[in-house]
């Protein structure tokens, strides 16, 4: 029997992986500023898996997401897709931002990375990675193991500003204190958001988004994630393992992990044909939020990138759904 052809993500997954955010948001988007990111979080898993299962793909899930958060989950090792098509790695992500959405707030997304088979990061038991991320123009200068002034320099001198110039997007978290500080000394501008570096690290990738930079601590599965569509978007990420919780640091120690080595774009996803899709549910700064209009009509908008092309794609989708009652 001869060999089968090895088949590789070609651009028409591009649009199934649109559908599956999409299906994601638009259950996640009935329970914004309900205040029970769980709820939320559920009913965006089931879509995703219900739509997974109809994309011709051979995926198996290496990034999933609920372990950290104790959170409904499409768990690491399932297998989703139609079993037709290529062999991938799935990256997902339902609602980055639970917290956003369960009380309204901007720039909840739900997230899929698609990248050819074995080719994503395992991060095994670290839950939080330290994480810098630019645009194409500073990609080659920063240095995750510098300080942060040395690396705002580095930064402004690559984009050919005063670091006063820059934006920095950082997680409002206790644990970032000094960052925050040493951001201010070093003159750069800061914008604090409570939950969403998924969405940070687009921002900060992007041209023109008005943030220049995304630093410190966030979710390494997030990282991962975030790390194909930096890739695609060509732009720079570096990160380091940052353990938060005793567990986390146990668990690290019996997998014999170097703290001090640095995770490039490279080690992140090491291949070069990657997918990364996510539609709005509650609005925000790149993508609006989902739109429950009359007569059973919805409204998404999503965006997909694929770091062959290097094309990036804003999609307004128009749903014709029938009515259903609100969740109680």
């Amino acid at each position: 029997m001869e060999n089968q052809p090895i088949l590789h993500p070609d651009r028409n997954l591009a649009m199934e992986l649109v559908r599956v955010t999409e299906a994601a948001a638009i259950s996640a988007a009935r329970y914004m500023g309900r205040g029970n990111k769980i709820e939320g979080d559920g009913a965006a898993v089931d879509a995703m898996r219900a739509f997974l299962s109809t994309v011709n793909m051979k995926g198996v899930v290496v990034i999933g997401e609920g372990e950290k958060d104790e959170a409904p989950m499409l768990f690491n090792g399932e297998q989703v897709g139609t079993g037709k098509g290529p062999e991938v790695d799935v990256a997902v992500d339902p609602i980055d931002g639970t917290r956003l959405l369960a009380y309204g707030r901007h720039n909840a997304i739900s997230v899929i990375a698609v990248a050819e088979r074995h080719s994503m990061w395992d991060p095994g038991g670290s839950l939080y990675m330290d994480k810098i991320v630019v645009g194409k123009k500073a990609k080659e200068v920063i240095d995750i193991r510098l300080s942060t002034k040395e690396n705002l320099n580095r930064i402004a001198e690559a984009l050919d500003r005063n670091v006063s110039d820059l934006t920095v997007f950082v997680l409002d978290k206790p644990r970032h204190l000094k960052l925050i500080a040493e951001i201010r000394e070093a003159g750069a501008r800061i914008t604090l958001h409570t939950d969403g570096d998924v969405m940070g690290a687009l921002l900060a990738a992007a041209p023109d988004s008005g943030v220049d930079v995304l630093m410190g601590i966030g979710g390494t599965p997030e990282g991962v994630i975030a790390a194909a569509a930096v890739k695609a978007l060509d732009g720079g990420m570096q990160g380091m393992r940052a353990p938060q919780l005793d567990y986390e640091i146990d668990r690290l120690k019996e997998e014999g992990c170097d703290l001090g080595e640095v995770l490039t774009l490279d080690k992140l996803i090491r291949s070069n044909n990657t997918y990364f899709a996510a539609t709005g549910i509650t609005g925000g700064t790149f993508l609006e939020e989902v739109r429950f209009g009359e007569d059973g009509v919805v409204t998404t908008y999503s965006m997909v990138i694929r770091s062959r092309t290097g094309s990036l794609r804003f999609i307004k989708g128009v749903h014709q759904l029938e009515r259903k009652q609100m969740p109680k």
